[in-house]
């Protein structure tokens, strides 16, 4: 079997090094390539082309579920598998709805995240033993792709100016650090608002933390 490769995006230095140390033992699989942030994660896919991606959800940048979304999107045949401390059904849900193909957990063993890998690899979906004993039933209906899909209407600028709005930015913050016109902003603004049928920026704030482009901490 030819060499499986992979990246690893995690912003704990110690966790990618036991990663990689893991994967590295096996005989076909090889780390290529590791960051600790969701943005860099997308540069480094600009210039090398791994099998998968394993990444948390918790990152600087860009966060995972957004950062799963852009690498489902723009590289469709690039596994994704979440490594997350996050048990809570919801980000389970919204991973496997950005694209991710597996959900490991951090306090699962190493046998069991190599294992998880090879599911992956081979056009499977695997979710955390734990996870499954926790939502037995859910999980069984999301493997079968019978819960309800909420794709999101918004273009990659939008949803990267909602995330800054979120974050708490003004209009012309949101200019100069996109490098466009505060006009362009504010029309930007008003179609995220009309598509989602949202009228206040608490309600944006909240439908950005409900799609993971932000922390609740925000």
């Amino acid at each position: 079997m030819s060499m499986y490769k992979i990246i690893l995006a995690d912003d704990h230095a110690l966790m990618r090094e036991g990663i990689r140390n893991l994967i590295d033992q096996a005989d076909d699989l090889k780390v290529i390539a590791e960051t600790g942030d969701g943005t860099e994660l997308l540069n480094l896919l600009k210039r090398t082309t791994p099998d998968m991606v394993i990444l948390d959800i918790s990152m600087p940048g860009l966060r995972g579920i957004e950062a799963a979304r852009e690498i489902h999107c723009l590289y469709p045949k690039v596994d994704i598998l979440i490594l997350s401390m996050h048990k809570r059904q919801e980000f389970l849900s919204m991973a496997l709805e950005a694209g991710a193909s597996g959900y490991v957990l951090k306090e699962d063993t190493g046998e069991e995240l190599l294992h998880a890998i090879d599911q992956v690899r081979h056009g499977r979906t695997y979710l955390s033993a734990k996870l499954a004993s926790l939502y037995s039933n859910d999980i069984i209906s999301i493997c079968r792709g019978n819960h309800k899909q909420h794709a999101d209407p918004l273009t990659h600028r939008e949803r990267e100016i909602l995330k800054l709005v979120a974050e708490g930015h003004t209009d012309r913050q949101v200019s100069e650090m996109l490098f466009i016109s505060f006009r362009t902003v504010q029309r930007h603004r008003f179609n995220i608002r009309e598509k989602l049928k949202l009228k206040s920026t608490a309600d944006l704030v909240k439908y950005a933390i409900a799609r993971g482009y932000v922390s609740s901490e925000h």
